[in-house]
């Protein structure tokens, strides 16, 4: 059991960062493209994979480009539907 269990850890580790960069947005990916992350977790599983926990995951903020427009709350503050009277 004490051969095994370290095995598992670390097919767990690979199995689960595999799918979070499948999962991930492009672009949300740091430091390395997802592809990049891919083979590096699939050719060094220990290692790619603690690489891709500190330094590769997606910090949970969204990219500034990305940010959605906020829909104006009523016809008045529509800047667009204002111009049009």
């Amino acid at each position: 059991m004490s051969k095994i269990l370290p095995t598992l850890l670390v097919l767990a580790l690979t199995v689960w960062c595999l799918v979070s960069i499948v999962q991930a947005p492009e672009g949300t990916v740091r430091s390395l493209p997802k592809w990049a992350w891919i083979l590096l977790v699939l050719f060094f599983p220990l290692a790619g994979g603690l690489a891709y926990v500190i330094a590769g995951r997606p910090t949970g903020l969204p990219p500034r480009s990305r940010a959605p427009r906020q829909a104006p709350r009523g016809p008045d503050d529509d800047e667009d539907f204002l111009r049009g009277l």
